[in-house]
């Protein structure tokens, strides 16, 4: 960022505050992505004590995000609240309709929303940013009905102000990858397990393993279909990487494993909606 640049975001950061101080008390919604992390930051800042952080643990939420959650809020002295959320109960949910995501988001804010007023806090936050105005995403259905406030959508910020300022701000999360739920890698109709899910969480944990940064295995029944950034085809193609991801997957309960040559991009299971699709077992 130039100076000018850095004024202007650093500005829109004073405004995010002054909304935040406007609640008085939130708990944050918090699963140690780049945009709750950031959000927790700036709460923390505007409100020192009068916040928490929630955290769910499930399934579909893999371990090395859950503890990195912890040590944030350990470094940052924040109270945190880990609140157990079984999606696979939740009806009709692992069946993975198109509303997938409104159906979980409600169950969890539900839960978030009855710990907070436990707590006496007086708003629950969520990170969602203004570029998921954009595309297929139920779940701020679920964020609209339940009265969950958005307060970086709210104050106009984009994804890239949002890493911009975290690294200024020496946050950890600042060049992370973009994650979300295991259960957003079934396409939708797919019915979704604890097995697969666990699949799911083991391949994409051997990637980032191996060096691999913004990435997401897609299952197709017993298939894997790999989303790399285009830029990380040439270091996957080495032989000896390609071998052992094919033989780990294959150890994983993949029967097949394919690379996606379009990359890595956010919602691609969302490229079918409006489509009918017809698929042979």
């Amino acid at each position: 960022m130039n100076s000018e640049n850095t004024a202007d975001i650093l500005k829109k950061y004073d405004g995010l505050k002054a909304h935040l101080v406007s609640f008085g008390s939130v708990a944050v919604a918090f699963s140690s992505g780049v945009d709750s992390t950031f959000l927790l930051h700036a709460a923390k800042d505007a409100l020192g004590d009068n916040v928490i952080a929630v955290t769910a643990s499930s399934c579909s939420f893999p371990v090395r995000e859950l503890n990195e959650a912890k040590t944030f809020c350990e470094k940052e002295g924040i109270r945190q609240f880990i609140i157990e959320s079984n999606e696979l109960e939740i009806e009709g949910f692992s069946h993975n309709p198109r509303n997938r995501c409104y159906l979980c988001k409600h169950e969890l804010f539900e839960k978030i929303k009855k710990l907070a007023d436990e707590q006496g806090m007086a708003e629950v936050a969520e990170g969602s940013n203004l570029d998921d105005n954009g595309d297929y995403r139920p779940g701020l259905q679920a964020v609209a009905e339940l009265g969950i406030k958005s307060p970086l959508r709210e104050t106009g910020f984009t994804k890239q102000e949002i890493r911009d300022l975290s690294k200024l701000f020496g946050l950890p999360t600042w060049n992370k990858q973009s994650f979300a739920c295991l259960a957003s890698r079934f396409p939708y109709g797919d019915v979704i397990t604890e097995k697969k899910l666990g699949m799911v969480d083991k391949a994409e944990q051997l990637l980032l393993d191996m060096g691999f940064h913004q990435l997401r295995v897609r299952i197709h029944d017993t298939l894997a279909r790999i989303e790399l950034s285009p830029d990380e085809f040439g270091k996957f193609m080495e032989e000896g990487t390609r071998l052992e991801v094919n033989k780990r997957f294959k150890e994983f309960g993949f029967s097949y494993v394919a690379l996606d040559i379009t990359g890595y991009r956010t919602g691609s299971m969302n490229e079918t909606l409006g489509q009918d699709r017809t698929r042979s077992r």
